[in-house]
C-alpha cells in the first residue's frame, strides 16, 4: 500500500521563501497523517506562471536553492514531489523533483510544453525527453507535469509499456468555465491508456488574470473518478492506494467526500478567489468601488465583500445631473445590505466647471459623447483621488459585453487597478446576482437593481439599448466572434442578421485600443481579452478567414 497526500496549495509567484514555508508545513501535516508521499503543484517553488522571471539567471539559481532548502526541511518526514525550474546543458526546464531524506532523489523534465491560449512555455523552457519512474513505499510511480497528460504520447506511453501502476500529474491548470469536465476526461483517457491510477494535483489561488481552482483528483484505471479535493480552496486529500490479489488496486480517502460547485456557483467562486488574491498578493488591504445603482457595480461590490470582508470595502456614489433618484437610493441600499461604507459625492458642479472651461473649444458643436464621457472621467478622477488618499485599490466595474464592443470610457469607468467582472458577459452577470441572492438570508442586491433597464445615465432617459442590441442578442455574437473565432459569415448562418453582425464585429475590432489599456481581470471564459486574445491594435484586416 502507498498513502499519497495531494497538497492543493496557494503559492505566490516569486515568493520562494513563502512557498517553501507553505510546502514544509503541509509536508509535516501529511507526515502526521501517515502519508508516504505528498505531491505539490507544478512550479510550486516559484509560483505559476513565473513568466520572464525565468529569464533571470539569479531567479533560477535562487529557485534551485529553495528546492534544496525544502529537501532539508522535509528530511525527517514523508517524501515530497514538487514543481520547480531546473537547468541542464540543454537549457531551462519546467521540472518536478522527488525529495526524500533531505536529498533530491529524482528530477523529471516536462515533455510537452503548451504554447497556446494563456500558455507560452516554449518561450522559456526546453522539453524533456523521457519519463521518470520512482519508487515510494514499495510502489512504482510515474511522474508527469500538466500538459504531458493532455495528449497521448510520451511520457504516458512509456508508463503504459512499463505497466507503472500509478502516475502522478502535477498541475498549474487555470480555470475557465467547464474546465473541470475537460480535466476529468483527460485523466480518464490517460488512465485507460496506461492501465494506471492517475493522481492529479492542481494549484489553487489567483495570479494576475488567472485563477487556479484546485479540483485535484484520483482516477482509477477504468476511468472512474475515485476521489476529489475541493475547488477554490486549499485542501489536503489523503488517499490509500492498495494492491489487491490478482494485481488489482483499491483506493480509499480520509475524510468526507468533497463537492464540486457547478454553474453560477462555480464562476462566483472563481471571481472571489481571483479578485481576493490579486488584492492581497499585491499588498492592498482595502478596495474602493464606484456604486452607480446598477447591477454591474452591485455585483462587483458583493464579490469584494465576500472575498475581503465588508470592513475592507468602501464605496462612493457620484450622481450627475442625469442620475435618477432611484439609482442613488439603490446604491445606498446595496451598501447597507453589504455592510460597507459609502460616501455620496455629487459631480454636478464639477461637471459644470469642465463645461465652462471647454466653452470656447466646444462652441458651435452638438452636445454628445464628449459631454457624456466627461462625467465618467470625473468619476474616475474622484475614485483615484480616494485611492491615493486612503490606499484602497479601485475596482473597475465593467463587464465583458461592454469591453468587447467599446461601450466603456477610457480613464472613466475603465479606471482602476483590477476589473473583477471584465470577462463576465452581461447575461452571466444577471445569473451570478440571482445565484448570490439565493444563498440564504435577505438578498444582498435589491430586486429593483436587477429589474431596471441597463443605463449609463450620462444623458436624459438613456438606455444601453439606445446604442446596443439587447444583451441576450449581443452576448452570443460576442461569444462566437471572440471566444470561438467564428467568421461573420458563420455567425450570420447561425441565424443572426447580417447588418447587426457586421456592426458588432466592427465595434469589437475597433475597441482593441481601449481594451489594451484596461486593468486586468479574472479569466472565467475559454478566451478572455488580454492573455488569451492578443490582437494587434493597428490592424486593417477586416476579412476573417473562412
Amino acid at each position: 500500500m502507498v498513502r499519497i497526500a495531494l497538497g492543493q496549495i496557494n503559492t505566490t509567484v516569486g515568493d520562494l521563501d513563502g512557498n517553501v514555508d507553505t510546502m514544509s508545513a503541509w509536508a509535516a501535516r501529511a507526515t502526521e497523517a501517515g502519508a508516504d508521499l505528498i505531491c505539490f503543484p507544478e512550479l510550486a517553488i516559484t509560483g505559476y506562471p513565473p513568466e520572464d522571471l525565468v529569464l533571470r539567471r539569479t531567479f533560477v539559481d535562487d529557485n534551485l536553492e529553495a528546492l534544496e532548502e525544502l529537501a532539508r526541511r522535509s528530511a525527517g518526514g514523508c517524501a515530497v514531489i514538487t514543481g520547480f525550474v531546473d537547468r541542464s546543458d540543454a537549457g531551462i526546464h519546467n521540472a518536478a523533483a522527488l525529495l526524500h531524506g533531505g536529498a533530491i532523489e529524482a528530477r523529471y523534465h516536462k515533455v510537452k510544453l503548451p504554447n497556446y491560449g494563456v500558455f507560452d512555455e516554449k518561450r522559456y523552457f526546453v522539453p524533456g525527453l523521457a519519463g521518470c519512474t520512482v519508487r515510494v513505499a514499495s510502489s512504482d510511480l510515474g511522474i508527469s507535469v500538466c500538459e504531458d497528460a493532455w495528449a497521448p504520447g510520451p511520457p504516458f506511453d512509456d508508463y503504459a509499456r512499463s505497466h507503472v501502476p500509478l502516475v502522478l500529474n502535477i498541475n498549474g491548470s487555470p480555470y475557465h468555465r467547464h474546465k473541470i469536465a475537460e480535466r476529468l476526461d483527460i485523466c480518464r483517457d490517460r488512465a485507460r491508456q496506461t492501465g494506471a491510477w492517475i493522481v492529479y494535483v492542481n494549484a489553487i489561488g489567483g495570479q494576475d488574470e488567472l485563477v487556479f481552482d484546485g479540483g485535484s483528483m484520483v482516477v482509477s484505471p477504468q476511468g472512474e473518478l475515485a476521489h476529489r479535493a475541493a475547488m477554490f480552496e486549499e485542501d489536503l486529500l489523503v488517499v490509500d492506494l492498495q494492491r489487491l490479489e490478482g494485481g488489482r488496486w483499491s483506493a480509499a480517502a480520509e475524510g468526507e467526500a468533497r463537492r464540486w460547485p457547478e454553474g453560477p456557483e462555480e464562476v462566483y467562486g472563481a471571481l472571489v478567489v481571483g479578485m481576493g488574491d490579486y488584492v492581497r498578493k499585491n499588498g492592498f488591504t482595502e478596495v474602493l468601488v464606484g456604486l452607480s445603482g446598477g447591477i454591474d457595480s452591485a455585483l462587483t461590490a458583493a464579490l469584494a465583500s465576500d472575498g475581503l470582508g465588508g470592513e475592507a470595502v468602501r464605496a462612493m456614489t457620484m450622481p450627475s445631473p442625469y442620475s435618477s433618484a432611484e439609482s442613488v437610493e439603490d446604491a445606498m441600499e446595496v451598501a447597507r445590505r453589504l455592510g460597507i461604507r459609502i460616501d455620496e459625492v455629487r459631480i454636478d458642479e464639477v461637471f459644470k466647471s469642465y463645461l465652462s472651461a471647454l466653452e470656447d473649444p466646444f462652441r458651435d458643436t452638438t452636445e454628445g459623447v464628449a459631454e457624456e464621457n466627461l462625467q465618467a472621467r470625473i468619476r474616475g478622477n474622484l475614485l483615484m483621488a480616494l485611492s491615493n488618499k486612503f490606499g484602497a485599490m479601485v475596482l473597475a466595474t465593467g463587464n465583458k459585453s461592454e469591453y468587447a464592443v467599446g461601450y466603456s470610457t477610457l480613464y472613466g469607468d475603465m479606471a482602476g487597478g483590477f476589473a473583477p467582472i471584465k470577462d463576465v458577459p452581461k447575461t452571466l452577470v444577471y445569473e451570478l446576482v440571482e445565484w448570490r441572492n439565493a444563498q440564504g438570508g435577505a438578498p444582498l442586491i435589491p430586486q429593483r437593481v436587477i429589474d431596471k433597464p441597463p443605463s449609463a445615465e450620462l444623458r436624459p432617459n438613456q438606455k444601453d439599448t439606445d446604442t446596443l442590441p439587447s444583451y441576450e442578442v449581443l452576448d452570443p455574437i460576442i461569444e462566437a466572434y471572440v471566444e470561438e473565432d467564428r467568421s461573420p459569415e458563420d455567425i450570420v448562418a447561425a441565424g443572426f442578421h447580417r447588418d447587426l453582425v457586421d456592426r458588432v464585429v466592427s465595434w469589437i475590432d475597433g475597441a482593441e485600443y481601449k481594451r489594451r489599456q484596461a486593468p486586468p481581470g479574472v479569466k472565467i471564459t475559454p478566451k478572455a481579452f488580454g492573455r488569451d486574445r492578443r490582437m494587434p491594435i493597428t490592424n486593417r484586416y477586416r476579412r476573417p478567414p473562412r
